[in-house]
């Protein structure tokens, strides 16, 4: 489900690269929707990240517990490993569906909202 992430990611490298360059912080404009960019798919990398570790860490309690030569205190540390990794890697992927979801075009506008006092007076206000 989470296979096309590694877009989000490559993206975010690119933009850290172009950060840094000083001809991109020399103009404001571009430096800020590039900035704006960054801190948009930052949580979505970080999550994915996260995402990619836990699914290592699975992976690598799998291979202890698959050994046959794996003493039975290690294959217990490996048991624990992988309820753990499994309880995360579900945590993880629901945050990222939140993460994904499309956001409000409004979001991002600004708001006033005005406050009166309700009739009845000084009592009501």
């Amino acid at each position: 489900m989470f296979e096309n992430l590694s877009v989000f990611e490559n993206r975010y490298e690119e933009l850290n690269m172009k950060l840094y360059d000083p001809a991109v912080a020399a103009d404001r404009n571009l430096y800020r929707d590039l900035m704006k960019e960054h801190k948009e798919i930052e949580p979505i990398v970080e999550k994915y990240r996260a995402l990619k570790k836990a699914e290592a860490s699975l992976e690598d309690a799998e291979a202890i517990l698959n050994d046959s030569e794996a003493d039975k205190e290690l294959r217990q540390m490996a048991s624990d490993e992988m309820s753990a990794a499994k309880s995360d890697i579900e945590s993880i992927s629901e945050e990222l569906k939140i993460l994904l979801l499309p956001r409000d075009p409004n979001d991002n506008r600004s708001v006033i909202v005005e406050i009166r006092g309700g009739a009845g007076g000084e009592e009501a206000a």
